[in-house]
């Protein structure tokens, strides 16, 4: 039998309990250590985790003797400073939560990083193992015959309340078009297999968080908008993202278009959320719609209800964490998203937020 493989975990808010939750439903993996510095969390933490230690900071998490790998699921604005930290004290395979940074003046200290941090960095990206997407990446190209316009949209909800209401902020979170959609613009460069060229965008902050004040200042991340973004490979993508819908019976919806038909993922939102009286909520669906013969083909892709209750993404955290075990003891030659993914990820909706802000294209170019 293989060797229990022992987490240590850096945050532990609503994003990381979410991963012990997933954790604690893999063979042969347990939470060893946690830090948390917020008191009501830690202590929702150890109730999920409850072999657990509860570290007093990062420093004293990085001294576990038997510390395997370690999830970093802090602030945004954390990330950076807790891996050069894990790269000077203890340096073991990592899942760091998106968006791997939030401030463009951190793009050369994170080249330096991994450049000599020894051991692999994955990147969380969960939005690709939605079994929904992973069905849409399996069948893309022979549905579409290659791809030529590739259409996002998320239709969701505000965002939620985070421990000292650093999501309320810019500074903090890098953004929304970085917080919330490096996701998206992760899944761009990976079903077109191609890196953008150019960005443009308009959005705005129109209905959420419009009267909410803290410690006398205003929030100010936007809350929908449009992007489009020009790929090498010569197809474009778009990204439409409205936070004040949360009505919608899909919250996520990709729409993939070439020569030979098009495709799309239906993807529902958190379980949680829906409404009593409606019933069952909706299931994943996979729809593919040739130009000849005409005529959609619905295909239902449900997802195990235990996965569903251990989190907000149809089951995608825990197929990670698998993918991510498989790298941890070995069994796979390097992380499935990589420190570029992410890198790349966040450059977009850096791109996509000074778009709005400069009311420009933005170039590629000038990101990297």
């Amino acid at each position: 039998m293989s060797k229990t493989i022992n987490y240590g975990v850096i945050g532990c808010g609503m994003m990381g309990q979410e991963h012990l939750c997933n954790i604690a439903l893999l063979e042969g993996a347990e939470v060893a250590v946690i830090f948390e510095p917020d008191t009501d969390m830690a202590a929702k933490a150890q109730a999920k985790a409850p072999g657990a230690r509860m570290a007093t900071s990062v420093a004293d998490l990085l001294t576990e003797p038997e510390l395997d790998c370690v999830l970093i699921a802090s602030p945004n604005y954390l990330h950076v400073e807790q891996l050069e930290q894990m790269a000077a004290e203890r340096a073991v395979p990592v899942l760091v939560e998106k968006p791997l940074f939030t401030d463009p003046a951190d793009v050369a200290r994170l080249d330096r990083f991994f450049d000599n941090y020894p051991a692999p960095v994955w990147v969380a990206m969960e939005y690709r193992y939605m079994p929904p997407i992973a069905a849409l990446l399996e069948s893309v190209e022979a549905a579409t015959g290659g791809i030529k316009m590739l259409t996002i949209r998320e239709h969701r909800f505000p965002f939620l309340e985070k421990v000292g209401d650093w999501n309320r902020f810019n500074r903090y979170t890098g953004g929304t078009f970085v917080e919330k959609c490096c996701h998206f613009f992760d899944l761009m460069r990976l079903v077109l297999g191609a890196d953008p060229v150019r960005v443009m965008a308009s959005g705005g902050q129109d209905a959420n968080h419009l009267v909410e004040e803290y410690e006398g200042e205003r929030p100010d991340i936007f809350d929908n908008g449009y992007v489009i973004v020009d790929f090498a490979c010569g197809a474009r993508a778009m990204l439409e993202l409205c936070m004040f819908a949360e009505g919608s019976r899909y919250q996520e919806e990709v729409s993939a278009v070439g020569p030979n038909g098009k495709i799309e993922a239906l993807v529902p939102g958190p379980g949680r959320f829906w409404p009593e009286h409606l019933g069952a909520p909706p299931v994943p669906q996979l729809i593919e719609s040739p130009r000849d013969p005409k005529g959609p083909v619905v295909r239902d892709i449900p997802v195990d209800p235990e996965l569903l209750e251990a989190g907000d993404h149809n089951g995608s955290t825990f197929y990670q964490h698998q993918k991510f075990l498989e790298l941890v003891r070995g069994e796979r030659d390097g992380p499935e998203v990589s420190f570029n993914d992410g890198k790349m990820a966040v450059l977009m909706g850096m791109a996509a937020q000074r778009s709005i802000k400069e009311g420009r294209v933005v170039e590629m170019a000038e990101m990297l």
